[in-house]
């Protein structure tokens, strides 16, 4: 059955960062900070929107991958804006450190938009090594040094995605000791609890907001988790046994797992019965490591977002079961 709300939001959705939140709604994306002097800076980020400009994207299977690459380089712009705001005057004006420097000399004024090039690919090639030569790499080993039989070859794709999600939820658990990060999780929480209290037609409340669930079903966390779980079942049908090529053929079907579980999370948010209970408890149950209860202050800034994206014609409400 669809979810009883008569109405709820449908393209609103939210991003924790560094001090703040970033909301996105039908019409414009906003960035909520919390500044050093403890007020809270509202501002609009200018983007464009591949789905906006061509309808066909917005297809099933397509619009999974085109979403998924929007939210990452929308991400990279409102966490670079949070920094930049939430960052103390006084450090702002501190000598540039050595090493700053030498990037200065190295690369001229656009040295921080290299760095960010340059850890981004270092972060793209450990992240292809960690989720996906590794498993590989350790099936092959197993199999060839511990005289496992054939039979243990049509487990593959279930040994190397119960290994990728392993090192995921280790990686994840290790990052959330972190107290930066767990700042970051705090405002996950926020962001959560004030998408519900919208959703549930209530005004938008420190109050009303803290009572409601800091865990959603549409949410970036379990859309990774369904990723990684798709992902078991694409890898079946993958020949390679070499980790190399292997490795290879499942970047190239990345899309798909992409695509698949974008779907499925969008199910998910529309129904409510044993079967997408099921399919949505993975992502729900990483959750409570990704999402951690914000404290008051959040809670004001995730609303000052909220309230800054919301279409004053009402046009983000429709009939829940029309979705």
């Amino acid at each position: 059955m669809a979810r009883e709300q008569t109405k709820m939001i449908t393209s609103i959705g939210g991003q924790a960062l560094m001090e703040g939140v970033m909301m996105r709604g039908p019409k414009k994306t906003s960035v909520a900070v919390r500044l050093p002097d403890e007020t809270i800076d509202v501002e609009e980020l200018k983007i464009k929107s591949l789905r906006e400009r061509y309808k066909w994207l917005n297809w099933p299977f397509i619009r999974g991958v085109i979403a998924m690459y929007e939210s990452m380089t929308i991400g990279f712009k409102a966490l670079g804006m949070s920094a930049d705001k939430s960052l103390p005057e006084d450090e702002e004006e501190a000598e540039p450190s050595k090493f700053d420097q030498w990037l200065t000399r190295m690369f001229g004024e656009n040295a921080m938009n290299y760095l960010m090039v340059i850890a981004g690919t270092l972060g793209v090639l450990i992240a292809i090594g960690l989720f996906f030569f590794l498993p590989a790499l350790s099936f092959n080993l197993i199999y060839n040094y511990t005289g496992i039989g054939d039979g243990f070859l049509p487990w593959r794709s279930t040994f190397e995605g119960v290994i990728r999600i392993l090192i995921f939820i280790a990686y994840i658990g290790i990052c959330s000791l972190i107290p930066s990060v767990k700042r970051v999780f705090q405002y996950h929480g926020a962001e959560h609890k004030t998408i519900f209290c919208y959703e549930n037609k209530e005004e938008l409340t420190v109050e009303n907001v803290r009572k409601h669930s800091r865990f959603h079903p549409r949410c970036g966390t379990s859309f990774l988790v369904l990723m990684l779980i798709v992902g078991i079942v694409v890898g079946f049908f993958i020949p390679f046994e070499n980790p190399f090529l292997r490795t290879s053929a499942k970047l190239l079907l990345l899309p798909v797992s992409v695509s698949i579980g974008f779907e499925l999370i969008k199910i998910c948010s529309k129904y409510d019965n044993i079967i997408t209970r099921i399919v949505a408890a993975p992502g729900l149950w990483m959750q409570r490591i990704t999402v951690k209860e914000p404290d008051d202050g959040m809670i004001e800034v995730a609303i000052a977002a909220m309230k800054d994206v919301i279409p004053e014609n009402g046009e983000d409400i429709i009939c829940g079961r029309c979705k």
